[in-house]
């Protein structure tokens, strides 16, 4: 089956026209399945692929222009939410971001823009060269197995507490990949298949209950500022929250507070929803990123490997599940790579692109943008400096120009907490710096990543040793490349970008408290987008080494040898196996200790959930409320109180005649001394106003 892309370039207009009507028909009449699923179509391709077909970017091919689209899209829904949030009260808007308001202004302004688009084209009826067709495989559909194996092993986890299915999915991406290392793929055979497994890891973990994630992360502070500025259908820019920078830092972030409000609003979807399925679909699209960057330079079956170790790392499937901005920030971070390696888009059209992606990152994660920000100037200062040879690619334009739209934006913002916060973690660096000589200062993952953390069992020392080859491999590959001992010949600036990423990974590793500043498992993840390449280059130069000339059947069999069981251990595939200690939900959450899976991890259900949700509309809960953990998770997601007017609840908690106390599953039903004791504490000193079985809303006499 062929898909020719002349007749989609040729009817451009027209199909905008369409999607539009059947959006509108879709709001009008209210279909619930039509219009999530035109609104998502249109919403995330169309804006982009017009703003592609304004610039002209001739040049980009057809995975490279379906990524683009997605990233232009979503950049131009946060924008445009901004300008209607921001200058709607010109127009007599006082619910700016609600579905009508929100709805013609985006779908005005494309409309102008295809207009536009057709009438730039003129008479030019043939798409752009590299755009190319799409031949479809029949294997595509044995490969759409493996994410329909994740949703159907999910839904039998959640209604059966049954994992078969859900082991039986991750066996499938190892084989998959053994297949790839083994045998030569297309590119968009390999690019496929990279999503499939993406979509299929993301969601075996997202779909897991009927809430969100917290994995003892960030995601109730990004729902709850998401939740406010939807249900007020107007996002407050100078909204401050004075005991709690991290919700200061997250309403500043239009990648959760506008940008879900948007896909919400005109998709008629569940704010959860989008949160568990939207935003996992298109982080999805970060590892084919990924490898359409790595490609050129250690060609697409090396680039394949890569993006493996990129998605087999747990970081990718779990904690970021919980980091919705963090999602969203990473696909611009990527594109805006890309755009930037890529000398066949011209500089105009190249720096408009880098303007609309770099407002998308500075919109969607502060410590993203700061890094990248980091890398563009440490790339062109060696370049100019050291190397003695500028840049095409970094133009020192484009790195004042992000610079001043970055701090701009973080000091204008929210108070300015998002840049009082970089001041904060710098300050506590440099007050670190007096435990050089102690290794704990590092932190406990970093101690461990070096080999100096007890292990707690002998699968745990084997799933380490899988993870230091892989580092390993890194370090050798990272030599390979400084010696030039390589087939591979990589662009000068991603070669200047890998060692800058690799410079930064040390310095973590040896200055005290840095690693704490975003955690060193979000720092790995974020620099194996330049490093997962040279784990497969430094296994094939250990094979060079030892064989002094190129055997690709034992590179291949050496890749599959440290990837599929570091990616089996990652996914905890062992630990469930040999029913060891496993920190897996969809895995093992059947037979965790429940102080683990409702404590530690902060797994939120619906006890907690109506419970919190009773506090929201029946407590007055401004400084006169204490609360358990639950002050972390369904309180702060559901019940939308904010956590800095609650008193967390200890064995030294003093509650005053008049006071509340909400208690969440953990406290009612789950064994263990920390909530025996506060149990038996506020059972002590309250009556019981509100209960349904599983959480309890108390009050002092």
């Amino acid at each position: 089956m062929d898909f020719n892309s002349k007749y989609l370039f040729q009817n451009f207009l027209p199909i905008v026209v369409v999607l539009q009507v059947a959006m509108y028909i879709s709001l009008l009449v209210n279909i619930p399945l039509a219009r999530m699923i035109v609104g998502i179509v249109y919403l995330t391709f169309i804006p982009g692929l017009i703003l592609i077909k304004l610039l002209k970017l001739d040049a980009l091919g057809l995975l490279e222009t379906i990524l683009f689209s997605v990233g232009f899209s979503i950049a131009f829904l946060m924008l445009s939410g901004l300008i209607i949030n921001q200058f709607g009260y010109l127009f007599g808007l006082n619910f700016p971001l609600s579905t009508l308001p929100l709805s013609l202004f985006i779908n005005t302004i494309v409309i102008v823009g295809a207009a536009a688009a057709y009438l730039r084209q003129g008479k030019t009826k043939q798409p752009p060269s590299g755009f190319g067709s799409f031949n479809f495989n029949p294997a595509f559909l044995v490969l759409l197995l493996i994410p329909l194996l994740s949703v159907v092993g999910v839904y039998f986890v959640n209604t059966a507490g049954n994992n078969l299915i859900l082991l039986g999915m991750i066996v499938a991406i190892a084989a998959l990949f053994t297949v790839g290392a083994f045998y030569e793929r297309s590119p968009k055979f390999y690019a496929f298949a990279i999503l499939m497994v993406a979509i299929a890891l993301l969601l075996h973990v997202s779909l897991i209950s009927n809430y969100i994630l917290p994995y003892g992360s960030d995601s109730p502070a990004e729902f709850y500022v998401f939740r406010t500025t939807q249900l007020n259908s107007l996002w407050n820019p100078i909204f401050a929250f004075p005991a709690d920078q991290g919700f200061g830092r997250f309403n500043a972030m239009l990648s959760i507070t506008i940008l879900p409000t948007v896909y919400s609003n005109i998709l008629g979807m569940d704010p959860t929803w989008v949160f568990k399925l939207v935003y996992p679909l298109i982080f999805a699209l970060v590892p084919i990123a990924l490898y359409l960057l790595w490609q050129p330079y250690i060609g697409k079956k090396f680039a394949f490997l890569a993006s493996f170790l990129f998605m087999a790392q747990s970081t990718f499937f779990t904690e970021m599940i919980a980091l919705n901005r963090q999602m969203i920030g990473e696909l611009f971070f990527v594109l805006l790579l890309l755009l930037l390696l890529n000398k066949k888009v011209k500089m105009q059209g190249k720096f408009i692109g880098f303007a609309f992606l770099g407002f998308g990152l500075i919109f969607s994660h502060y410590a993203l943008a700061e890094i990248f920000l980091f890398l563009i100037f440490a790339a062109w200062a060696v370049s100019a400096f050291y190397l003695k040879k500028p840049s095409f690619n970094l133009q020192f334009s484009m790195i004042i120009f992000f610079f001043v739209a970055m701090f701009t934006w973080y000091i204008y913002t929210s108070g300015a907490v998002v840049f009082d916060s970089f001041m904060t973690f710098a300050g506590y660096v440099t007050s670190q710096l007096g435990d050089f000589f102690n290794p704990a200062s590092r932190g406990q993952v970093v101690l461990t990543g070096l080999g100096l953390a007890q292990s707690p069992s002998i699968l745990n020392t084997v799933s380490r040793a899988f993870a230091y080859l892989t580092e390993i491999f890194i370090v050798v590959g990272i030599i390979a490349l400084i010696r030039k001992k390589t087939r591979f010949r990589f662009e000068r600036d991603f070669a200047v970008f890998s060692l800058i990423a690799f410079a930064i990974l040390a310095i973590i590793t040896v200055v005290p408290g840095l690693a704490n500043t975003l955690s060193m498992t979000r720092f790995y993840h974020i620099l194996l987008m330049f490093l997962a390449p040279f784990c497969i280059i430094g296994i094939w130069a250990f094979t060079q080494f030892i064989f002094k000339h190129e055997k690709k059947l034992l590179v291949s069999l050496l890749v599959i040898a440290v990837l599929v069981p570091y990616f089996l251990f990652q996914t905890n595939f062992v630990y469930e196996v040999a029913k060891t200690d496993s920190w897996s939900i969809p895995l093992s959450g059947y037979r965790m200790p429940p102080l683990r899976l409702y404590g530690d991890d902060g797994y939120i259900e619906s006890y907690s959930v109506y419970g919190a949700q009773w506090v929201s509309n029946n407590v007055p809960y401004q400084n006169n409320l204490a609360a358990d953990n639950g002050i972390y998770t369904a309180l702060t997601a559901y019940g939308l109180v904010y956590r800095g007017y609650v008193a967390g609840l200890d064995n030294e908690t003093v509650l005053h005649p008049g006071e509340s106390v909400y208690l969440s599953y953990v406290s009612i039903n789950c064994d263990g001394p920390a909530s025996n004791n506060i149990l038996r504490y506020v059972l002590n000193q309250t009556d019981v106003v509100y209960s349904n079985g599983g959480s309890e809303v108390r009050v002092v006499p």
